[in-house]
């Protein structure tokens, strides 16, 4: 990360080094982010980021998300200023379709999206993507406690639940988060979050996930799905989404 550490100013503590996660996938970077910053150092992160995001940092309701949320946007910031040969503080974020956050450039030279949980963000950039390919990512440790057979009849379909059932409280728990990641990756590549069909978004797990059916535009030809175990007890998935509008 020198270009980007070098084109902040001399007082500005870094983020700290992001640990970058290797995939197959061609032009695709992906990274996993701690989170944790002192006091200090937050303020001066604080001052890379746009007034829009400063005030969106100061609704937050206690400090510690607060931090989380500068950590996180300066961590991006400087990750996207090292694809694009600037400083953290000149990379012109914007809201997008649905809200998705995307770069206000023409031409699109690259695309991104984050995902957060306790003190880790990954982050995914795809550099010069076609026209019609969106990358999405989520991360879930996989210890986090949460209803999950209440969860299953919401959001899973038919054809999960009838492997899901059949399992163990904690298998259970376990599986339903692998297929969140699944479906809430897809979610952000879209923009759609939990606007997006989940109870109809149909996974199969295995070695590699696949979308094996889903609405439009869930179309299973238009989606690759790839999930990676972490450190620490994390798991995240990456959509890659080659059917967006151009």
């Amino acid at each position: 990360m020198s270009s980007a550490a070098a084109a902040a100013p001399n007082d500005v503590v870094p983020p700290r080094q992001p640990t970058a996660i290797a995939t197959a996938v061609p032009g695709l970077a992906l990274w996993c982010c701690p989170l944790r910053v002192e006091g200090a150092v937050r303020a001066q992160w604080a001052a890379t980021l746009s007034p829009a995001e400063r005030a969106r940092a100061d609704r937050f309701g206690t400090e510690a998300l607060r931090s989380l949320y500068i950590a996180g946007r300066t961590t991006l910031r400087t990750l996207l200023a090292e694809a694009l040969d600037a400083s953290p503080a000149a990379v012109p974020l914007r809201r997008g379709s649905h809200g998705r956050p995307e770069l206000d450039l023409p031409g699109r030279p690259l695309d991104f999206n984050v995902s957060h949980t306790r003190e880790i963000a990954v982050i995914a950039i795809l550099r010069h993507p076609p026209a019609s390919t969106r990358v999405g990512v989520d991360v879930e440790h996989l210890e986090r406690e949460l209803g999950a057979d209440r969860l299953a009849r919401r959001y899973l379909t038919a054809r999960e639940r009838s492997h899901f059932d059949s399992l163990d409280d904690d298998a259970r728990r376990r599986r339903f988060l692998r297929l969140w990641t699944c479906k809430e990756a897809m979610s952000k590549a879209t923009g759609e979050g939990l606007r997006a069909p989940m109870g109809e978004l149909d996974v199969e797990l295995g070695k590699r996930p696949r979308l094996v059916a889903g609405p439009h535009p869930y179309s299973p030809d238009d989606w690759q799905l790839l999930t990676l175990e972490l450190a620490g007890g994390y798991v995240t998935t990456l959509a890659l989404w080659t059917g967006a509008p151009e």
